[in-house]
């Protein structure tokens, strides 16, 4: 029987219309899922939310470099930081938050895509002309946050820091963000030669014959320091200040700059349900301090020190200024504020505490690995809480999934913090964590944790501590717990079978 299809003209076009999109929707499909590596098409996402006054926003606020135990909440009285205090006191402090790295670029990896960086080969830390190489970044592959939320409907800004590629196809506005502004590697100076208004300290690998010192002060703001036996990195080489794929001059101090421009993206999109995410430079070198902020610590008799101070004084300041700027859009209630550092602090380059941890930045011991991290959400989030359950930076894809009313990628693998901030009893899901760089590794189970510290080891030598009764890992148990140390070190060699080899 032959079967008759009549169209009359109202509704011809659109069915014709909707087919043809049908059909293209489902070519795209076949080709990503051919591609292998490149990302499978992904449609709109959808929320579960009514209207979009339902949607949170989410502030996500990336700390560089930022020790353990600066802060004053975290115990630290010689540099104030009350409006960093004040997300703590008015909202949620983790005191067991992990990161996914102890350097900069894979930590973001993970934050970003909600995996153990490892598992797609984002090993290591690529630094100066490397963050250029093709093939270095983060994979198209990788779904990301920025990503997700825009599927979403979201307006997405990323201020501040990217530091996961330097080439086109890596850059920004090509993984899931609307609007940039900052700069694609490691590092920058805080403001462009010939660095007016601030004191500087640069490390130098030698210094003039006859100083008889490790500083040499060559002028009243500009001091050369040989104690960590290196050059300061050539930061700003073919890295500028971009808004979004063009270079701009930037005059202003570069953490009052980026708090500028975030203050400028919660105004324009306050409407809209807006994820932003402020990636401050500091406090990672180089060491620059603006003149009128160091004056105020004056009483610190090291200078290194005193900069550092500065330093952290005005990226505690930008915090309240972001924190200001939602409150007079009135939006402080509907925002999760997510607040972290990337990594542990680099003690010897910064001067920076991560006590009560062992070690710091590039370190698989505490002092690399575990943050300050603080959330403040007052639509959900009870004020003054202290949470002692483990939690990572893994999470963060995982939470503003759930909050969203989306669904997070299956490959995601971090947990929803709020449940774990608001019902009682609830524990943290990680069982298990896992770190690798080189031959650099951990493995944290419990209240246990193995490391293998050295980078150039010909093999890895294994150290077993209880984390719960020794945080500051100073008493090593592998010769005393040989059964503790196999059982974890069978944990990690099989996650390791998991992992991908290095992309770079």
């Amino acid at each position: 029987m032959a079967v008759r299809f009549e169209f009359d003209d109202s509704n011809a076009l659109t069915i014709f219309t909707s087919l043809r999109r049908f059909c293209w929707t489902c070519a795209l499909g076949v080709l990503g899922a051919c591609l292998g590596d490149a990302p499978i098409y992904a449609g709109p996402i959808q929320t579960n939310a009514e209207q979009a006054g339902d949607l949170p926003n989410i502030v996500l606020l990336i700390a560089d470099d930022l020790g353990y135990g600066e802060l004053g909440c975290q115990g630290n009285p010689q540099i104030p930081t009350p409006h960093i205090d004040a997300l703590a006191s008015s909202g949620v402090r983790c005191t067991q938050a992990y990161v996914t790295a102890p350097n900069c670029s894979p930590s973001r990896a993970g934050l970003f895509t909600g995996r153990t960086p490892t598992r797609f080969g984002y090993e290591f830390n690529p630094i100066g002309a490397r963050n250029d190489d093709p093939g270095t970044g983060l994979p198209k592959s990788q779904s990301t946050l920025a990503e997700h939320l825009h599927r979403a409907g979201y307006t997405t800004g990323l201020v501040g820091k990217w530091h996961l590629g330097g080439t086109p196809d890596t850059h920004p506005q090509r993984r899931g963000f609307d609007e940039f502004f900052g700069f694609l590697h490691e590092g920058h100076f805080y403001v462009p030669p010939p660095w007016a208004g601030v004191t500087t300290m640069l490390r130098r690998r030698g210094l003039p014959a006859g100083t008889g010192e490790s500083r040499f002060q060559v002028s009243p703001s500009l001091i050369y320091s040989s104690h960590m036996g290196h050059d300061e990195p050539p930061y700003d080489a073919n890295n500028p200040i971009l808004r979004g794929g063009q270079p701009t001059a930037e005059p202003e101090y570069l953490t009052d700059a980026i708090t500028r421009e975030a203050r400028d993206f919660i105004q324009r999109n306050r409407r809209a349900p807006f994820f932003l995410c402020v990636a401050y430079n500091a406090v990672h070198s180089p060491l620059q301090a603006k003149s009128k902020t160091l004056a105020q610590f004056a009483h610190i008799e090291d200078v290194h020190r005193r900069i550092f101070a500065g330093m952290l004084s005005d990226l505690d300041t930008s915090v309240g200024a972001i924190v200001g700027a939602l409150e007079t859009q009135q939006l402080a209630d509907r925002t999760l504020i997510i607040f972290l550092s990337d990594n542990g602090g680099p003690t010897r380059e910064l001067t920076s505490s991560n006590l009560p941890l062992r070690d710091g930045k590039g370190s698989m011991y505490e002092g690399g690995l575990r943050v300050p991290m603080l959330l403040k959400w007052p639509r959900r989030l009870q004020a003054g809480q202290v949470c002692d359950e483990i939690v990572s930076s893994l999470d963060i894809f995982t939470t503003v999934a759930a909050i969203t009313g989306t669904r997070a990628p299956e490959s995601a693998e971090g947990q929803n913090l709020i449940p774990l901030l608001t019902e009682p009893g609830a524990q943290s899901s990680h069982e298990v964590l896992f770190w690798r760089q080189g031959k650099r590794a951990a493995l944290r189970s419990g209240a246990w944790k193995i490391v293998a510290p050295r980078s150039r080891a010909p093999e890895r030598k294994w150290e077993l501590y209880h984390i719960e009764r020794d945080i500051s890992e100073s008493t090593d148990l592998a010769g005393q717990e040989p059964d503790k140390l196999r059982e974890l070190r069978s944990q990690w060699e099989l996650l390791d079978r998991q992992m991908a080899d290095p992309l770079f």
